[in-house]
């Protein structure tokens, strides 16, 4: 069974392994946590990134967020993030949603149906007419899978195109 579930405490260990595998630049995902230690992301990175949905003193330019990983039946497949809005930078940068899928899971749908399920728990969140997203250019795959869910290129620049899908 594919489900999404919250960041959560349970699953710390396998978050971790996830977390700490992912190269620090790939796609266009920045990720400081590439190697980190297991007692470093339980203390600090975990309740961090937690407290991102519900921020408390951080700085204006701030967005909430909420992570999400992507489950079949019991394997850790993927990530996604919704940021609750969007600020001007982030309405032409990252958008509302951002992903990853474990590269021996890529390839096989997890991308699309993953990022159906986020669309359905951002349309209850993000408060604009439309779910805006990000992709580099030489992304194939994750151009489709936003596609495949609806998107529409809505601008463009050298490196990126920015979709756009609607609630």
């Amino acid at each position: 069974m594919i489900e999404l579930r919250k960041m959560n405490y349970d699953d710390i260990r396998e978050q971790w392994e996830y977390v700490t595998a992912l190269p620090a630049n790939e796609n266009g995902l920045t990720n400081p946590y590439e190697g980190i230690s297991f007692e470093e992301y339980k203390i600090t990175v975990l309740p961090e990134l937690m407290m991102h949905e519900n921020p408390v003193n951080m700085p204006n330019w701030f967005v909430p967020e909420t992570y999400y990983y992507l489950w079949d039946n019991g394997i850790l497949i993927g990530e996604y993030r919704i940021r609750h809005y969007l600020t001007d930078a982030l309405k032409t940068g990252a958008g509302h949603i951002g992903y990853s899928i474990k590269k021996d899971f890529r390839g096989k749908g997890y991308g699309t149906k993953g990022l159906a399920l986020t669309l359905e728990l951002a349309r209850k969140i993000v408060p604009e007419e439309e779910i805006y997203l990000r992709v580099l250019k030489t992304n194939i795959a994750s151009f489709k899978a936003i596609c495949n869910n609806g998107a529409y290129i809505a601008d463009e620049d050298d490196m990126h195109y920015l979709l756009r899908i609607k609630k």
